[in-house]
């Protein structure tokens, strides 16, 4: 049965069996596998190949690792296009906008076909430098505290002090007579302001600045009262009128503290840069409360500035210029104004006359004081330096300063280029500003004010308030200031055969780390804390930490940008 079985499934398998004739010449070309494939069908066959290869390329199938690729991209990618250093100071560098809207428009603008110049890329005039998280910092050690008690029992020891000069002076001044009086761990008395013989002005402390706020601001780290206790009226004090520049804390503690101890009154005078700069870290630390906290203007010199504020910034942000273009600066600094050899020769006979108004470097010629970076900057050269830092041609200009030399034809090239161009009288209301028409360091507490409060800040020249408004901004968050690189920048001012395109790069590229930017702490000493704020270096703990956040913000702001141009 087994036998006949079999031999019937071989008959019927041969009657299925189909033959096809082809010639040798094309078996013989055919390989093997061409063959398998002829008998294999098409679905086994692409079946086949896929095992085959997947098992040859061994590729993972769990999305996650699928995922983690992706990221590893995009994080590598993301490092490259933010040039990332990780060993740097600070893992995010001075990256310039922090609105990732701004970041999507420019990262899609800066096409070759559209942008012409790099430094085009990057030329929104408002927009604010990364302060990289640094806030003001007034912690006192332990030390400090608890030597404050026994300072502000202390009933024995006064100190009076006559400030002079113009109000930011005068600032300075009161500083420094705050830091001493903690150093002498004696009362102050509120500041005399010595009658102003320049501008006539006879103002008090209470004038220009919020007495009763100046006390509560201090009354941890300072007595201080209005006047002098009745037991001391009559009494003379011991005035000291040599005291030299840049003293120590040592030098003062060794001078007045025995004297003060004996006739319990100390009399200073003309305090200006007779303190050191280079002080203890809580002494640092007040010189910076007393500038930016305690010396709040008098309520109704703070309410008006607020509304010049208010006014300039109806319409939008607003550049704040300080310009130093007056004819006693001129004669000061031994430069020349630059606009006709009428003014040239009234500065140099004044200057003739009165050779002991130079105030340093006499022996430097103009133009050597101009490529020195020593000149203020007149209006030609304020005008090509905001063309080429971007500057809007429609952007709104609050200048300060007094009546420059020339008068108002010594402004036309910025009131041509720049015609919305404003001072303090043109945005008071009628009959405003008349209560202190007389009292100059009243209108230049509204400019200091409305200054401070800009969008952007640039001064022509340094000087007092200059120095402070640019300290002030840095202690407020790093707002947009621009320091002028005049000395390196003057040499293209000075070369006409520059074309203006390359002369608005180089200018751009000198200024890029003159914004406003936190500036690290250097050995260079003398330098005022509260007109230049430095930063300390972030501790290993802190670096680490910045840069994760760094690294996180980066890859937010990349996935963001990626995401838009998908949809664009």
């Amino acid at each position: 049965m087994a036998i006949s079985k079999s031999g019937n499934n071989k008959k019927q398998q041969q009657q299925h069996q189909c033959y096809i004739s082809v010639p040798s010449e094309i078996i013989n070309s055919l390989s093997s596998t061409s063959l398998q494939s002829l008998v294999v069908s098409p679905k086994k066959a692409s079946a086949a190949s896929k095992i085959s290869y997947f098992s040859r390329q061994k590729i993972p199938k769990n999305p996650r690792i699928w995922f983690l690729l992706l990221f590893l991209c995009g994080f590598f990618f993301m490092l490259k296009m933010y040039s990332f250093d990780p060993f740097a100071p600070y893992p995010c560098g001075n990256a310039e906008n922090n609105d990732d809207s701004s970041l999507i428009s420019s990262w899609v603008l800066t096409s070759p076909a559209i942008v012409e110049e790099k430094y085009e890329e990057k030329s929104d005039f408002w927009e604010q430098p990364d302060g990289l998280g640094y806030r003001p910092c007034l912690d006192f050690s332990e030390e400090y505290k608890k030597s404050s008690v026994e300072i502000l029992r202390d009933r024995t020891k006064y100190l009076v002090v006559v400030v002079s000069g113009g109000m930011n002076q005068q600032r300075n001044q009161i500083v420094d007579a705050v830091v001493i009086a903690r150093i002498l761990g004696a009362t102050l008395v509120v500041p005399i302001l010595q009658v102003n013989v320049i501008w006539g002005d006879e103002s008090e402390f209470s004038d220009i600045f919020d007495v009763e706020h100046f006390k509560r601001s201090l009354a941890d780290d300072v007595r201080i009262i209005s006047s002098l206790p009745s037991n001391h009226l009559m009494s003379r004090p011991v005035e000291e009128k040599h005291t030299p520049l840049h003293v120590s804390p040592q030098w003062i503690r060794s001078r007045y503290h025995r004297r003060m101890r004996r006739e319990g009154v100390l009399l200073l005078r003309g305090l200006d840069s007779r303190l050191s700069k280079d002080l203890p870290s809580d002494l640092q630390k007040l010189r910076c409360k007393v500038a930016f906290n305690a010396l709040r203007f008098a309520p109704p010199i703070f309410e008006l500035g607020n509304k010049l504020t208010e006014r300039m910034r109806s319409k939008g942000p607003y550049l704040a210029l300080h310009l130093r273009m007056e004819k006693d600066v001129w004669v000061r600094t031994g430069c020349l104004p630059g606009l006709t050899s009428k003014f040239d020769e009234i500065i140099y006979n004044e200057r003739k006359l009165r050779p002991e108004l130079l105030t340093s470097r006499s022996n430097m010629t103009y133009h050597d004081r101009k490529l020195a970076g020593l000149c203020p900057l007149n209006a030609v050269e304020v005008t090509r330096l905001l063309k080429a830092l971007g500057a809007p041609k429609n952007a709104r200009i609050f200048w300060a300063g007094g009546d420059p030399l020339g008068g108002k034809e010594a402004l036309l090239p910025l009131t041509k280029e720049y015609p919305n161009f404003f001072n303090k009288e043109d945005v008071a209301l009628p009959g405003e500003l008349e209560p202190f028409a007389k009292k100059a360091s009243i209108m230049a507490a509204l400019d200091y004010i409305v200054s401070e409060n800009s969008d952007v800040f640039m001064p022509s020249h340094g000087g007092n308030m200059g120095h402070a408004i640019q300290g002030h901004r840095a202690y407020a968050g790093h707002k947009k200031t621009i320091t002028p690189n005049k000395r390196q920048m003057l040499s293209y001012f000075l070369n006409p055969l520059l074309p203006e395109k390359e002369f608005n790069k180089i200018v751009f590229d000198l200024h890029r780390d003159s914004l406003g930017q936190p500036a690290i702490r250097t050995s260079k000493s003398g330098r005022d804390v509260t007109k230049y704020i430095p930063v300390k270096l972030p501790s290993r703990a802190c670096f680490l930490i910045d840069s994760f956040f760094c690294i996180t913000r980066m890859y937010h702001r990349w996935f963001l940008q990626m995401w838009t141009l998908i949809w664009i």
